[in-house]
Protein backbone atom coordinates (compact mmCIF):
# COMPACT_ATOMS: atom_id res chain seq x y z
CA UNK A 1 0.00 0.00 0.00
CA UNK A 2 1.25 3.60 -0.54
CA UNK A 3 -1.03 5.18 2.10
CA UNK A 4 -0.22 5.09 5.95
CA UNK A 5 -2.97 2.25 6.97
CA UNK A 6 -4.54 4.12 10.31
CA UNK A 7 -7.66 2.83 12.52
CA UNK A 8 -10.65 4.97 13.42
CA UNK A 9 -13.58 4.94 15.23
CA UNK A 10 -17.22 7.13 14.83
CA UNK A 11 -18.94 8.55 17.68
CA UNK A 12 -22.35 10.45 17.20
CA UNK A 13 -25.25 10.18 15.33
CA UNK A 14 -26.80 13.78 13.86
CA UNK A 15 -23.55 15.34 14.88
CA UNK A 16 -20.70 13.13 14.00
CA UNK A 17 -16.92 12.90 14.66
CA UNK A 18 -13.86 10.67 13.81
CA UNK A 19 -11.54 9.90 15.92
CA UNK A 20 -8.20 8.80 14.16
CA UNK A 21 -5.58 6.62 15.77
CA UNK A 22 -1.81 7.00 14.52
CA UNK A 23 0.85 4.43 15.35
CA UNK A 24 3.94 6.54 15.27
CA UNK A 25 5.39 8.62 12.50
CA UNK A 26 1.63 7.99 10.80
CA UNK A 27 -0.03 11.05 9.40
CA UNK A 28 -3.71 12.13 8.19
CA UNK A 29 -4.63 15.09 6.16
CA UNK A 30 -7.71 16.75 6.52
CA UNK A 31 -9.35 20.04 5.70
CA UNK A 32 -8.43 23.09 7.35
CA UNK A 33 -10.80 24.28 10.39
CA UNK A 34 -12.53 20.52 10.68
CA UNK A 35 -10.02 19.89 13.96
CA UNK A 36 -11.95 18.95 17.06
CA UNK A 37 -9.52 17.46 19.25
CA UNK A 38 -5.98 15.77 19.92
CA UNK A 39 -3.51 14.25 21.92
CA UNK A 40 -0.18 15.98 23.12
CA UNK A 41 2.36 14.32 20.58
CA UNK A 42 0.67 15.25 17.46
CA UNK A 43 2.52 17.77 15.32
CA UNK A 44 -0.01 19.82 12.90
CA UNK A 45 1.33 21.31 9.72
CA UNK A 46 0.20 23.55 7.36
CA UNK A 47 0.47 22.26 3.47
CA UNK A 48 -0.06 23.66 0.22
CA UNK A 49 -1.07 20.14 -1.66
CA UNK A 50 -2.64 17.14 -0.19
CA UNK A 51 0.57 15.78 0.84
CA UNK A 52 0.15 12.68 -1.62
CA UNK A 53 3.25 11.48 -3.58
CA UNK A 54 1.53 13.05 -6.75
CA UNK A 55 1.66 16.95 -5.13
CA UNK A 56 5.08 16.72 -3.85
CA UNK A 57 6.90 15.28 -6.82
CA UNK A 58 4.81 18.15 -8.93
CA UNK A 59 7.10 21.15 -7.36
CA UNK A 60 6.13 24.09 -6.29
CA UNK A 61 4.19 25.60 -9.40
CA UNK A 62 2.02 21.97 -9.21
CA UNK A 63 1.29 22.68 -5.56
CA UNK A 64 -0.15 26.54 -6.38
CA UNK A 65 -2.18 25.20 -9.53
CA UNK A 66 -3.44 22.57 -7.33
CA UNK A 67 -4.21 24.71 -4.49
CA UNK A 68 -5.88 26.66 -7.38
CA UNK A 69 -8.20 23.75 -8.02
CA UNK A 70 -9.04 23.68 -4.37
CA UNK A 71 -10.39 26.97 -4.52
CA UNK A 72 -12.51 26.27 -7.84
CA UNK A 73 -14.22 23.74 -5.55
CA UNK A 74 -14.72 25.60 -2.41
CA UNK A 75 -12.13 24.41 -0.36
CA UNK A 76 -9.53 26.40 1.61
CA UNK A 77 -6.11 27.21 -0.21
CA UNK A 78 -4.03 24.98 2.15
CA UNK A 79 -5.07 21.70 4.17
CA UNK A 80 -3.00 20.37 7.20
CA UNK A 81 -1.09 17.34 7.96
CA UNK A 82 -1.44 15.38 11.44
CA UNK A 83 1.46 13.25 12.46
CA UNK A 84 2.14 11.31 15.45
CA UNK A 85 5.79 12.27 16.47
CA UNK A 86 5.32 10.00 20.00
CA UNK A 87 6.66 6.75 20.86
CA UNK A 88 2.75 5.23 21.73
CA UNK A 89 -0.47 5.41 19.54
CA UNK A 90 -1.90 8.97 19.79
CA UNK A 91 -5.41 10.15 18.26
CA UNK A 92 -7.05 12.83 16.59
CA UNK A 93 -10.02 14.11 16.13
CA UNK A 94 -12.17 15.52 13.29
CA UNK A 95 -15.77 17.05 12.96
CA UNK A 96 -18.48 17.75 10.68
CA UNK A 97 -19.39 20.75 9.66
CA UNK A 98 -22.99 20.64 9.74
CA UNK A 99 -25.58 17.85 11.07
CA UNK A 100 -25.26 14.44 9.20
CA UNK A 101 -22.93 11.60 8.53
CA UNK A 102 -19.36 10.72 8.04
CA UNK A 103 -18.69 8.10 5.91
CA UNK A 104 -15.49 6.03 6.29
CA UNK A 105 -14.20 4.65 2.47
CA UNK A 106 -12.14 2.16 1.78
CA UNK A 107 -10.49 3.48 -1.39
CA UNK A 108 -8.38 0.21 -1.98
CA UNK A 109 -11.79 -1.50 -2.08
CA UNK A 110 -13.54 0.74 -4.63
CA UNK A 111 -11.53 0.76 -7.34
CA UNK A 112 -9.02 3.16 -6.16
CA UNK A 113 -11.24 5.89 -6.84
CA UNK A 114 -14.26 7.72 -5.42
CA UNK A 115 -16.21 10.82 -7.11
CA UNK A 116 -17.43 12.82 -4.51
CA UNK A 117 -19.44 16.44 -3.92
CA UNK A 118 -17.32 19.03 -4.08
CA UNK A 119 -17.80 20.14 -0.34
CA UNK A 120 -17.62 16.88 0.65
CA UNK A 121 -14.01 15.38 2.11
CA UNK A 122 -13.16 15.57 5.70
CA UNK A 123 -9.93 13.87 6.43
CA UNK A 124 -7.90 10.63 4.73
CA UNK A 125 -4.90 9.01 5.17
CA UNK A 126 -1.63 9.93 4.03
CA UNK A 127 -1.27 9.37 0.61
CA UNK A 128 -4.73 9.70 -0.63
CA UNK A 129 -4.89 12.17 -3.06
CA UNK A 130 -7.66 14.80 -3.25
CA UNK A 131 -7.95 16.29 -6.97
CA UNK A 132 -10.64 17.60 -8.87
CA UNK A 133 -12.79 15.66 -11.64
CA UNK A 134 -14.21 18.05 -14.13
CA UNK A 135 -17.69 17.02 -15.50
CA UNK A 136 -17.82 16.83 -19.60
CA UNK A 137 -21.36 16.95 -20.67
CA UNK A 138 -22.50 20.27 -20.66
CA UNK A 139 -25.91 19.33 -19.39
CA UNK A 140 -24.56 17.89 -16.41
CA UNK A 141 -22.02 20.86 -16.20
CA UNK A 142 -24.58 23.73 -16.26
CA UNK A 143 -27.80 21.95 -14.15
CA UNK A 144 -26.14 19.13 -12.22
CA UNK A 145 -26.19 21.18 -9.20
CA UNK A 146 -22.46 20.60 -8.42
CA UNK A 147 -21.33 22.61 -11.74
CA UNK A 148 -18.59 21.46 -13.79
CA UNK A 149 -16.03 20.46 -10.84
CA UNK A 150 -16.48 17.69 -8.22
CA UNK A 151 -13.50 16.00 -6.16
CA UNK A 152 -12.25 12.87 -6.61
CA UNK A 153 -10.21 10.90 -4.06
CA UNK A 154 -7.56 8.43 -5.23
CA UNK A 155 -5.05 6.07 -3.57
CA UNK A 156 -5.94 2.89 -1.29
CA UNK A 157 -6.40 4.02 1.65
CA UNK A 158 -9.25 5.31 4.13
CA UNK A 159 -10.74 8.63 3.51
CA UNK A 160 -13.69 10.15 5.39
CA UNK A 161 -16.43 11.89 3.20
CA UNK A 162 -19.45 13.68 5.32
CA UNK A 163 -23.07 13.95 3.94
CA UNK A 164 -26.30 15.79 5.45
CA UNK A 165 -29.24 13.88 7.00
CA UNK A 166 -29.36 10.20 6.78
CA UNK A 167 -26.62 8.08 4.09
CA UNK A 168 -28.54 5.62 1.80
CA UNK A 169 -25.76 3.54 0.08
CA UNK A 170 -26.98 1.36 -2.77
CA UNK A 171 -25.26 -0.47 -5.38
CA UNK A 172 -26.33 -0.65 -9.09
CA UNK A 173 -25.94 -3.63 -11.42
CA UNK A 174 -24.72 -3.13 -14.90
CA UNK A 175 -27.33 -0.85 -16.67
CA UNK A 176 -29.47 -0.13 -13.43
CA UNK A 177 -30.34 3.15 -12.81
CA UNK A 178 -31.38 5.59 -10.11
CA UNK A 179 -32.67 8.95 -10.41
CA UNK A 180 -32.07 11.52 -7.65
CA UNK A 181 -32.53 14.97 -6.72
CA UNK A 182 -29.16 16.93 -8.08
CA UNK A 183 -28.06 18.02 -5.12
CA UNK A 184 -28.66 14.76 -2.69
CA UNK A 185 -25.89 13.22 -4.68
CA UNK A 186 -22.91 12.84 -1.96
CA UNK A 187 -20.38 10.34 -3.78
CA UNK A 188 -19.97 7.44 -6.65
CA UNK A 189 -17.27 5.27 -8.05
CA UNK A 190 -15.78 5.48 -10.83
CA UNK A 191 -17.74 3.30 -13.02
CA UNK A 192 -20.63 5.01 -12.30
CA UNK A 193 -22.23 7.15 -15.43
CA UNK A 194 -23.67 10.38 -14.43
CA UNK A 195 -26.44 12.55 -16.29
CA UNK A 196 -29.11 14.78 -16.38
CA UNK A 197 -32.66 14.52 -17.23
CA UNK A 198 -35.34 16.97 -17.21
CA UNK A 199 -38.54 16.30 -14.99
CA UNK A 200 -41.38 15.05 -17.36
CA UNK A 201 -43.52 17.85 -18.12
CA UNK A 202 -44.36 21.45 -17.56
CA UNK A 203 -46.95 21.74 -14.95
CA UNK A 204 -44.69 19.24 -12.58
CA UNK A 205 -41.31 20.95 -13.78
CA UNK A 206 -42.60 24.37 -12.98
CA UNK A 207 -44.84 23.93 -9.86
CA UNK A 208 -43.83 20.37 -8.42
CA UNK A 209 -40.73 21.99 -6.38
CA UNK A 210 -38.72 19.18 -7.71
CA UNK A 211 -36.92 21.85 -9.67
CA UNK A 212 -36.38 21.37 -13.49
CA UNK A 213 -33.81 18.53 -13.85
CA UNK A 214 -33.08 15.33 -12.02
CA UNK A 215 -29.77 13.29 -11.33
CA UNK A 216 -29.72 9.94 -13.59
CA UNK A 217 -27.00 7.46 -12.08
CA UNK A 218 -26.10 4.04 -14.22
CA UNK A 219 -24.54 1.23 -13.13
CA UNK A 220 -22.57 -0.58 -12.29
CA UNK A 221 -21.26 1.11 -9.06
CA UNK A 222 -21.94 2.19 -5.86
CA UNK A 223 -23.34 5.80 -4.82
CA UNK A 224 -23.94 7.50 -2.13
CA UNK A 225 -27.21 9.60 -1.42
CA UNK A 226 -27.63 11.62 1.46
CA UNK A 227 -31.43 12.66 2.76
CA UNK A 228 -30.22 16.57 3.75
CA UNK A 229 -28.34 18.68 1.47
CA UNK A 230 -26.39 21.52 3.21
CA UNK A 231 -27.83 24.12 0.71
CA UNK A 232 -31.76 22.86 1.11
CA UNK A 233 -30.86 23.22 5.01
CA UNK A 234 -29.71 26.77 4.54
CA UNK A 235 -32.52 27.79 2.16
CA UNK A 236 -35.28 26.94 4.73
CA UNK A 237 -33.03 28.68 8.01
CA UNK A 238 -32.97 31.63 5.74
CA UNK A 239 -36.39 31.17 4.70
CA UNK A 240 -37.55 31.16 8.68
CA UNK A 241 -35.03 34.45 9.31
CA UNK A 242 -37.02 37.50 10.63
CA UNK A 243 -36.66 39.65 7.09
CA UNK A 244 -35.41 42.50 9.78
CA UNK A 245 -32.38 40.31 10.15
CA UNK A 246 -31.34 39.50 6.41
CA UNK A 247 -33.93 36.52 6.23
CA UNK A 248 -36.84 36.13 4.05
CA UNK A 249 -39.37 35.97 6.78
CA UNK A 250 -41.66 38.04 8.38
CA UNK A 251 -40.52 41.24 9.55
CA UNK A 252 -41.33 42.01 13.93
CA UNK A 253 -44.80 42.99 14.11
CA UNK A 254 -45.56 40.63 11.61
CA UNK A 255 -46.97 38.06 13.96
CA UNK A 256 -46.31 34.40 14.36
CA UNK A 257 -43.86 32.37 16.17
CA UNK A 258 -40.99 34.33 15.41
CA UNK A 259 -41.64 36.94 17.35
CA UNK A 260 -41.48 34.65 20.45
CA UNK A 261 -37.95 33.94 19.51
CA UNK A 262 -37.64 37.74 19.22
CA UNK A 263 -38.16 38.64 22.38
CA UNK A 264 -35.49 36.24 24.44
CA UNK A 265 -32.88 37.67 21.63
CA UNK A 266 -33.75 41.14 22.91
Amino acid sequence: MNNHEIDYKLYGDDMQFVEVELDPSETVIAEAGSLMMMDDHIKMETIMGDGSDNSQSSGFLGKVLGAGKRIITGESLFMTMFTNEGIHKQRVSFASPYPGKIIPMDLSQLQGKVICQKDAFLAAAKGVSVGVEFQRKLGVGFFGGEGFIMQKLEGDGLAFVHAGGTIYERVLQPGESLRIDTGCLVAMTRDVQYDIQAVGGIKTALFGGEGLFFARLTGPGKVWVQSLPFSRLASRVFAAAPASKGGGGKSKGEGGIGNVFDLFSN
